[in-house]
């Protein structure tokens, strides 16, 4: 499967940005999904994710209550709303799918796709 994310930008602390991820080449609905982030200079790191059919999610600790994670199967499209954005969420965010589709990972080597990035700069 094949994995395009978008909806990066510029943005004020405070304000909110919603990324998507594109899915083409499989069926969508066998996957879970995730969201990852990667800082200038730091390890990529976890930010949310949801099974298939959004029956579960989980996020990192940092974005919960600001970050919502969705999926639409039938557009093969998932979402990252992010709100109350602030400087610390400045990083390029990934999408990615899990073929363990029942199952919320929060590290990257359990995903098996990966799209490219979408830069997100949160200025103060």
């Amino acid at each position: 499967v094949q994995l395009q994310a978008s909806g990066g930008g510029l943005v004020q602390a405070g304000g909110s940005l919603r990324l998507s991820c594109t899915a083409s080449g499989g069926t969508f609905s066998r996957y879970a999904m995730g969201w990852f982030r990667q800082a200038a200079g730091k390890e990529r790191e976890f930010v949310a994710a949801i099974t298939w059919g959004g029956i579960s999610t989980d996020y990192a600790d940092s974005v919960k209550g600001r970050f919502t994670i969705s999926r639409d199967d039938a557009e093969k499209k998932v979402y990252l709303q992010m709100n109350s954005l602030k400087p610390e969420d400045t990083a390029d965010y990934y999408c990615a799918a899990d073929r363990q589709r029942n199952t919320v990972h929060k590290t990257s080597h359990d995903y098996d796709y990966w799209g490219q990035g979408t830069q997100v700069t949160v200025s103060s």
